[in-house]
């Protein structure tokens, strides 16, 4: 009799133990799925957080271009202008009453010549915020117009190599390229006693890529640092959606590599 009572006792503790087996079951499962989609949840927000500081930036960096060239064009248009016009002045003034008063023809020289270095001045300055070159002839022909500048100075030789099957650069990638390059290169002048710059570009329809180095001092006297210079390098990069190195080679000198998206 009492085996047979602890059979029943059995039979219906055991549906019970089931039961409660397979809740326990459910809520581990249920507990997994709950932190599998919090963390989902957590990378789908990092994600539209990076795209959303990328977006930012690239707006940033267009934002920045687009003054620069408002800039440029003022300066050349405007002021360029206006100096130009003081400079034809002052010649005939020197045609006209230079033989009046050798004190006067001396002045008048000498605030020509000012005018003169105020409008080179200008130029350059022009130049520099928007090259008219890089939209005109492409990052190529600008980067070898600056090593024919370099050259001339002879301290700093400036090496080009290009992959000939390289396509074509669209605008946003030309100016971003030739802004590193142009920031690197003045990091090297400044800082690094380097008598040599090599640059190198290379790609396809998918990526491009470029590595920059110099025979100097390397990074500790190199100047790249976190100052100002680094942070804008990284930050048109990364608004591009590419990545970036940097370095001391091995054989001596600074190097920085970079790839970014032929999509961009």
């Amino acid at each position: 009799m009492e085996s047979s009572q602890n059979l029943n006792f059995f039979e219906v503790l055991f549906p019970l133990l089931v039961i409660v087996f397979i809740i326990a079951v459910g809520v581990v499962l249920l507990t997994q799925q709950f932190r599998k989609n919090i963390y989902l949840q957590k990378l789908k927000q990092e994600e539209l957080k990076n795209l959303h500081q990328t977006e930012i930036l690239r707006h940033s960096i267009e934002v920045q271009e687009r003054e620069r060239k408002r800039v440029a064009l003022d300066l050349h248009d405007e002021l360029g202008a206006a100096l130009s016009i003081t400079r034809m002045h002052l010649l005939q003034a020197e045609k006209l009453h230079g033989h009046l008063s050798a004190t006067l023809l001396e002045d008048l020289k000498n605030i020509t010549h000012l005018t003169e270095i105020s409008l080179t001045s200008m130029r350059r300055i022009s130049h520099e915020l928007m090259p008219p070159q890089l939209e005109t002839f492409g990052l190529v022909k600008t980067l070898e117009s600056v090593a024919e500048q370099l050259s001339k100075t002879n301290k700093v030789w400036l090496e080009i190599n290009v992959q000939p099957s390289m396509p074509e650069l669209k605008w946003a990638m030309s100016l971003a390229f030739y802004r590193i390059f142009m920031e690197l290169i003045n990091n090297t002048l400044k800082h690094s006693g380097a008598s040599k710059i090599s640059i190198d570009l290379f790609g396809n329809s998918n990526i491009i890529s470029a590595s920059y180095a110099d025979n100097g001092k390397g990074m500790s006297g190199h100047g790249f640092g976190r100052g100002m210079g680094q942070k804008s390098i990284e930050g048109r990069v990364n608004s591009l959606g590419g990545s970036l190195l940097y370095g001391n080679s091995k054989k001596g000198g600074f190097y920085v590599s970079f790839s970014i998206p032929f999509a961009n």
